[in-house]
C-alpha cells in the first residue's frame, strides 16, 4: 500500500506538468505560426508573381529560383517547429543538388525542376488559410479562459448601467454583480478546462498540414527505401539459410544415405555366402539409419522445431540452451509462452533463429567458458541479449556468420548490434518489433 501511494503522488504532478508543457508548446506553435504564415504569403506571392510575370525574359527564372530557395528556408523553419507538436523526429527531404562543375543556369534550373521545392512554395502560399483560423480559435480560447476565470477581479472596473442587457439578463439571471461573476466565471472555467484539448487540436491541424506538404513525400520515400532494404535482407537471409541447409544435407544425411545403400547392397550379396557377415552389415546399416534420423531431426530443429510451435519460445530456448556445449545462464520472460504474450509466429521463428545462431557462434568461435542469454518483451519490442566471456573480435560483415543473422533480423524490421572488442567479452543485442 505504501508503494502504491508513493507512485500515485509522484505520477499526478508529472502528468500535470506534461499537460502544461504541451499546452505551452502547442500555444507557442500556433501563435507564432500566424505571423510566419503572413510573412511567407507576402514574400512568396510577390516573388512568384514577379518571377512568373518575367518568365518570358531572362530575369524571371532567377527570381523564380530565388523564390523557391526562400520557400525552402521557410519550410525548414516549419520542419524545425513541427516535432514538438507531432512528437516525431524531424524529417527533411532530399532536394536535388547541382552536380559539381554545374554552370549558373544549371543552378537556376535545379530548384525549378525539384518537386519538393514547389511543395514548399505551395505550403508557404496556403499556410495562412490554415494558420489564420487556428490562430483566432486559440486566441479566443485563451481570452475566454483567462478573462472568464478572472472576471471577479475586474468586474468593478467595467461600467454597468441598469438599462444594459448582458448575457446574464438574456439568460434570466439578472444584472447583479453576483450573477455576472457567476456566469462569466463558469464560462471561464469551461474555456480553461477545454483549453488544452482545443489548442492541441489547432496545433495538430496546422502541423498535419505542414507534414503533408513538407515531409509527406520524404517519409514515403524513406519508407519505400526501408521496405526495399528489408526485401533484399529477407532474400539474402533465405538464400543463406538455403545454402547452409543444402550443405548440411550434403555433408550429413546424404553421405549417410549413400553409405546405407552401399551397406544394404553388400548385405544382399553376403546373404547366401556369409550370413554372419550379412547380419553384421545390416547392424551397421541400422546404426547408419539411426544416425541419419538424428541428423535430420537436428536440421529440422534448426528450421522450425516442433517445441517452438507447440509450447512457445521459453520452452524452445530452454531446450536449445540445454544442448549447449558450454554453461548457459538463461533468463526468459515467462509471458512469452502464454497465449496473450506470445509474439507473432514469424517473430518467434526469427528470435529462435537468432539465439540458435548466436549460441552456435559462441560454441564454435568464441572460446568462451560461460554464456548469458536474456530474452524479454519490453512494450512492443522483443529484446534478445547474448553475452559470452570469450576472446571477442566478432563483427558483422559479409563473409562472416553474423551477416546472415543481421539480414534475418533486418528483414523483420529489427536491429542487430554487436559489441565485441578484442579480448572480449562479446555482446549481441537484437530487437524485434512484436
Amino acid at each position: 500500500m505504501t508503494t502504491t501511494a508513493a507512485v500515485g503522488v509522484d505520477t499526478e504532478p508529472t502528468a500535470g506538468r506534461g499537460v502544461l508543457r504541451q499546452l505551452a508548446a502547442d500555444s507557442g506553435y500556433v501563435l507564432l505560426g500566424f505571423p510566419l504564415a503572413l510573412a511567407s504569403l507576402i514574400v512568396l506571392i510577390i516573388g512568384t508573381a514577379v518571377g512568373a510575370g518575367l518568365v518570358v525574359t531572362v530575369i524571371g527564372l532567377p527570381i523564380l529560383a530565388g523564390t523557391l530557395y526562400v520557400a525552402r528556408g521557410l519550410a525548414d523553419i516549419e520542419r524545425l517547429r513541427m516535432p514538438v507538436v507531432l512528437r516525431q523526429p524531424r524529417v527533411r527531404p532530399h532536394y536535388r543538388v547541382v552536380e559539381p562543375g554545374g554552370g549558373a543556369w544549371r543552378r537556376i534550373m535545379t530548384p525549378i525542376a525539384d518537386t519538393q521545392s514547389w511543395l514548399d512554395l505551395a505550403h508557404g502560399l496556403l499556410k495562412l488559410f490554415v494558420a489564420g483560423p487556428v490562430f483566432l480559435i486559440t486566441v479566443a480560447w485563451w481570452v475566454g479562459a483567462v478573462g472568464g476565470s478572472l472576471y471577479w477581479a475586474y468586474d468593478w472596473a467595467i461600467p454597468h448601467s441598469p438599462n444594459d442587457e448582458g448575457l446574464s439578463d438574456l439568460l434570466g439571471l439578472g444584472n447583479s454583480v453576483a450573477s455576472r461573476v457567476l456566469l462569466n466565471t463558469a464560462l471561464g472555467l469551461f474555456f480553461l478546462i477545454t483549453l488544452p484539448l482545443v489548442v492541441r487540436g489547432c496545433a495538430m491541424m496546422q502541423a498535419s498540414f505542414g507534414r503533408a506538404m513538407l515531409t509527406g513525400v520524404a517519409e514515403m520515400r524513406n519508407r519505400i527505401t526501408v521496405l526495399e532494404e528489408q526485401k533484399r535482407a529477407a532474400v539474402s537471409a533465405e538464400a543463406t539459410a538455403l545454402r547452409r541447409l543444402e550443405r548440411d544435407i550434403h555433408d550429413g544425411p546424404q553421405q549417410r544415405l549413400v553409405r546405407l545403400a552401399m551397406d544394404l547392397s553388400r548385405a544382399r550379396q553376403q546373404l547366401g555366402a556369409d550370413p554372419d557377415a550379412a547380419r553384421q552389415t545390416l547392424d551397421e546399416a541400422l546404426a547408419q539409419t539411426r544416425d541419419t534420423l538424428a541428423e535430420l531431426r537436428s536440421l529440422s530443429r534448426g528450421i522450425a522445431p516442433p517445441i517452438l510451435v507447440d509450447r512457445g519460445l521459453p520452452s524452445a530456448l530452454a531446450a536449445l540452451a540445454g544442448r549447449g556445449v558450454i554453461p548457459i545462464d538463461l533468463t526468459v520472460d515467462p509471458q512469452l509462452g502464454t497465449p496473450a504474450g506470445r509474439p507473432d509466429p514469424a517473430v518467434e521463428s526469427t528470435a529462435y533463429f537468432v539465439v540458435a545462431e548466436a549460441l552456435a557462434n559462441v560454441a564454435k568461435h568464441s572460446r568462451a567458458a560461460e554464456c548469458w542469454l536474456t530474452v524479454s518483451r519490453v512494450g512492443r519490442t522483443l529484446q534478445i541479449t547474448v553475452i559470452d566471456d570469450g576472446e571477442g573480435g566478432a563483427h558483422i560483415s559479409k563473409g562472416h556468420g553474423l551477416a546472415g543473422l543481421a539480414d534475418r533480423v533486418h528483414a523483420n524490421d529489427g536491429t542487430l548490434t554487436v559489441l565485441s572488442p578484442a579480448g572480449g567479452p562479446t555482446e549481441i543485442r537484437a530487437e524485434l518489433p512484436c
